[in-house]
């Protein structure tokens, strides 16, 4: 999931309001309670806020390509903001500070809108911040500027311990901050693609029933037409074998339209506990041998728990991805269905079970792996693909619960994982 432009924008107005905040924190905290005795440096930071969100709102305004243009303008706002609030906290007992906790804003910020190690990169780099000027103030390598709170006029060095103690809590409050943001967005970014499949798969499934209804309706009357036409044609072998070829042809239409009519109709599923390891022999029994004999078919069946799932949709998804994987070994190779229990080793659910369909065929082009979901997408085309049942496989596998991940390297082969979520324990006492 893209996020929109608006981002950037949203940031730079958020920053205007940021800016009076921190002159009126300024003012109040130096003129009024009398705790900062030096504000004039604040001042000046503050100004500099404010002038760079003039030019960065300029920026936005001014007409240039739109690719990239986001990400680049959020992590040269969140690299300018950590520098600002470095700057604006040490001028004020940066120890000592409350405002402190404004550095986890922008690590959320950077986790939302930033992709790849970005996020972590900022993490770092404000964790280096924070850490540096208590290391500099300490050793004395920077004047130190204490506040001066009424209840301590007398400002004292920071002690080491308690440097430490900040400094730990923030450090890992900033690593915490950034790995649950990243996580919940890497969670939001696979629901909306699987929306966006749904939605893709619906809208397709509308399109081919009606064009299936259209083709039907028709083929009836051709089919009956020619009938008629075989039966006054019968003393001519000749063309008596045109209508029996035509007729053929006819039946093969009319199957392909009852098959898109059924891929249409929305399927019903029935969720129950299901034994991965029968659902992959089940697959391999109808598979049967006619692979070849170039082809070794492997299996690695471990002693995993029931899944949530419907047994006969599940041998469908299964079958549909060891046909795709032996049409990506036309020289041969090995075919390996191996079941596993992830345990702790899957983030979005505990306990899941991963069935794997691995290759040693061509792989999947990188440039091609995003898109292998989407209908209609195919690269067998010339060999009778239609593109349509991966997406398909996605869809169902959702409706279960689970998911579908693919990895691919080119020349090395390609394994797709189907990965489900446990029967719950107190289902499988109540089956047993």
């Amino acid at each position: 999931m893209q996020l929109p432009p608006e981002g950037a924008r949203w940031l730079i107005r958020l920053r205007w309001f940021a800016f009076v905040h921190v002159l009126v924190t300024i003012w109040l905290a130096s003129s009024v309670l009398g705790v900062i005795a030096r504000p004039l440096p604040l001042y000046l930071v503050a100004l500099a806020i404010g002038g760079y969100n003039l030019l960065l709102e300029l920026y936005q305004r001014w007409p240039h390509p739109v690719n990239g243009r986001m990400g680049r303008s959020i992590s040269l706002q969140i690299l300018l903001d950590l520098s600002a609030l470095t700057l604006l906290l040490y001028f004020s007992d940066l120890p000592r500070n409350p405002f402190l906790v404004y550095y986890l804003f922008h690590i959320i910020i950077a986790g939302m809108y930033l992709r790849g190690t970005a996020p972590y990169f900022f993490a770092g780099l404000a964790t280096v911040m924070v850490g540096g000027v208590m290391v500099l103030e300490y050793g004395g390598w920077i004047p130190s500027v204490p506040l001066r709170y009424p209840s301590s006029p007398a400002a004292r060095p920071a002690d080491g311990v308690y440097l430490l103690g900040v400094f730990a809590a923030m450090a890992s409050a900033i690593w915490i901050t950034v790995y649950f943001t990243t996580s919940i967005r890497r969670y939001v970014d696979r629901a909306h693609a699987e929306i966006r499949q749904k939605e893709k798969m619906l809208g397709i499934g509308q399109l081919v029933a009606g064009i299936a209804h259209q083709i039907a309706n028709p083929l009836d009357g051709v089919q009956n037409c020619l009938q008629r036409i075989g039966e006054r044609v019968k003393d001519d072998a000749r063309l008596t074998e045109y209508v029996r070829m035509m007729a053929e042809a006819l039946s093969r239409i009319e199957r392909t339209a009852k098959r898109v009519q059924a891929f249409a109709q929305p399927r019903g599923i029935k969720l129950e506990s299901t034994d991965v390891n029968a659902a992959v022999e089940s697959t391999l029994a109808v598979l049967g041998s006619a692979h070849g004999p170039r082809i070794k078919i492997e299996t690695e069946l471990r002693d995993v728990p029931p899944v949530q799932g419907d047994p006969y949709t599940l041998q469908e998804v299964l079958f549909n991805l060891c046909t795709n994987a032996l049409a990506a070994m036309p020289n041969g190779g090995r075919l390996t269905l191996r079941t596993l229990a992830l345990g702790s080793k899957d983030e979005d659910q505990m306990g899941s079970v991963a069935i794997e369909v691995a290759d040693t065929g061509i792989g999947i082009p990188r440039v091609n792996l995003e898109k292998i979901f989407e209908p209609f997408f195919t690269t067998r085309a010339d060999s009778g693909g239609t593109g349509l049942g991966l997406g398909l496989c996605r869809m169902l596998i959702s409706e279960m619960g689970g998911r579908i991940e693919v990895r691919s390297a080119l020349g090395q082969g390609t394994t797709f994982t189907v990965v489900l979520n446990p029967v719950a324990r107190r289902e499988v006492v109540r089956a047993s």
